[in-house]
């Protein structure tokens, strides 16, 4: 779920008018993808302007989806998988 979660913001971030290379913070970038989807009509949205951007613009399309997924991996950590509980039947 995690992955999918991934995506969907650096989906959103790409759409958004945030420069390319910069290291925005957490609050700048929250705010700005939380624009995005309700911008571009949720996150179905955001994800066919980027296939949009990809068809039109590859060669630009690809460093800014690489910028967009590093700055999500990097402000929003994944959660680590809890260990599954054993549980004894006790009568």
């Amino acid at each position: 779920m995690t992955a999918v979660l991934t995506a969907a913001r650096a989906e959103a971030l790409f759409t958004t008018a945030l420069a390319t290379g910069s290291r925005p913070a957490y609050e700048v970038v929250d705010e700005a993808i939380r624009v995005a989807v309700r911008t571009h009509g949720g996150v179905r949205g955001c994800a066919a302007d980027v296939a949009a951007e990809y068809g039109d613009y590859p060669e630009v399309a690809v460093p800014r989806m690489l910028w967009a997924l590093s700055v999500v991996e990097q402000l929003y950590p994944a959660r680590r998988e809890r260990p599954q509980q054993r549980w004894a039947l006790v009568a």
